[in-house]
């Protein structure tokens, strides 16, 4: 079973960066399939779709994070990163990690049914 841990969130200033982590335990990494994705939600708002990465490497990004946003993986140690620049007050959020098993992988187009507890992401001066 797989299970998903994020990890690095914290509190930033306006301008600065966090670098987000989600370690994923169980078969997935391995498995051509493999979907992942970081979305956040703020408080009285909708949860949205931040990226998305199929395992050929292939990443989809908001439009709110292109060109602020970089998702990454390392296989060897099974995490996912999400490394979040220039934060915004509007970034804030509780970001989580999630995955699946698809032939689509892109933001707005794959369910997933996997999730992570969440890491909170604050940005304030």
């Amino acid at each position: 079973q797989v299970q998903l841990a994020e990890s690095g969130g914290g509190s930033v200033q306006p301008g600065g960066s966090l670098r987000l982590s989600c370690a994923a335990s169980g078969y997935l990494f391995g498995s051509s399939l493999a979907c992942m994705g970081w979305f956040r939600q703020a408080p009285g708002k909708e949860r949205e779709g931040v990226a998305a990465v199929d395992n050929r490497g292939t990443i989809t990004y908001a439009e709110s994070v292109k060109g602020r946003a970089t998702v990454s993986k390392d296989f060897q140690k099974n995490t996912l990163f999400l490394q979040m620049d220039s934060l915004k007050p509007e970034d804030a959020a509780m970001y989580y990690c999630a995955a699946t098993y698809a032939q689509r992988c892109a933001i707005g187009v794959t369910t997933f049914p996997l999730w992570g507890q969440g890491t909170q992401v604050t940005v304030s001066s």
